[in-house]
């Protein structure tokens, strides 16, 4: 493994990739192909946990699995090696519920791993600016919160390679960023903006930061959007802001995230992704962790 400057914790890495998988498989539960949307809405309001005997993990868990791997071997984003971790992940299992994007770029890089860097700006003219960089980075954040700094310009290499936009980026950035306060017990909405490029995420994070933690879930993910438009800035500022609502409970930050809906598998995965940091899984129910499809 090569040698960073920063001092990695892996035992927060590995519990924020716990939290963000359980997230993720909690979260995917309330799609249509499971059940319509009025009975998930009074399930979710019922605090009912999801009957199905296995809970599967979505391309949320799968790419950050890989980002894992790629800090394991080698300490740091190693963005050639990543893209193709990202490009082996998708061939393995197409069917994980990657978006339009992913399909026309992992393949391409899955023969040449290096072409990210003119593929990936080419995505959508001027690059992506979806979730899909956010929602796998808080493991990330969570291995180098000894240096904030360190994990922002991390998180930001990582989402380079499929996720070329400013604004998909910065997202990236703020859920590292959050996931490594987190862990350092300081994890504030106002911290998370200062420490985001400026652009339409921190817009958003700036207003989920005035949004009053009194206030409902599905009304706060009216207000700051709940990522049914697949982009950063409308999926970050409410997972950011029910993870910054239940910093010690993990359960009742999948519930409230789970209250907005939309694109609910990534905004739990990022929730999960930076509770979990701090407080690991051990606090949700039992029979949760059972269901969930495991990581090994």
């Amino acid at each position: 493994m090569a040698s960073t400057t920063v001092e990695a914790d892996l035992a927060a890495a590995h519990r924020s990739l716990e939290g963000l998988a359980l997230g993720d498989a909690f979260g995917e539960r309330w799609f249509r192909l499971f059940r319509e949307p009025r009975q998930a809405y009074n399930e979710v309001r019922a605090r009912r946990m999801p009957p199905e005997p296995v809970w599967n993990w979505t391309d949320d868990t799968a790419m950050a699995r890989a980002l894992q791997r790629v800090l394991d071997e080698h300490g740091e984003v190693e963005q050639d090696r990543l893209a193709l971790f990202f490009a082996l992940a998708f061939d393995a299992d197409r069917a994980r519920g990657y978006g339009h994007g992913m399909h026309m770029l992992l393949p391409e890089l899955l023969i040449s791993p290096g072409d990210w860097r003119t593929l990936a700006p080419q995505l959508f003219e001027g690059g992506s600016l979806g979730n899909g960089a956010a929602m796998r980075v808080a493991p990330l954040g969570a291995r180098f919160r000894r240096d904030v700094d360190h994990a922002a310009e991390q998180a930001a290499l990582q989402a380079e390679v499929t996720h070329a936009h400013p604004a998909g980026i910065a997202g990236a950035v703020a859920v590292a960023v959050a996931a490594a306060l987190a862990v350092r017990g300081a994890f504030t909405l106002d911290e998370v903006v200062a420490r985001t490029p400026a652009g339409p995420v921190r817009d958003g994070l700036a207003r989920a930061a005035e949004v009053p933690f009194d206030t409902e879930a599905w009304r706060a993910a009216d207000l700051l959007g709940n990522g049914q438009r697949i982009r950063a800035d409308d999926t970050v500022p409410f997972a950011l802001w029910t993870a910054a609502r239940h910093p010690d409970d993990l359960e009742a930050a999948l519930w409230a995230t789970a209250e907005g809906f939309g694109d609910v598998d990534t905004t739990c995965a990022i929730a999960g992704g930076v509770v979990g940091a701090a407080v690991g899984v051990d606090g949700v129910p039992a029979e949760w962790l059972r269901r969930r499809e495991p990581l090994n």
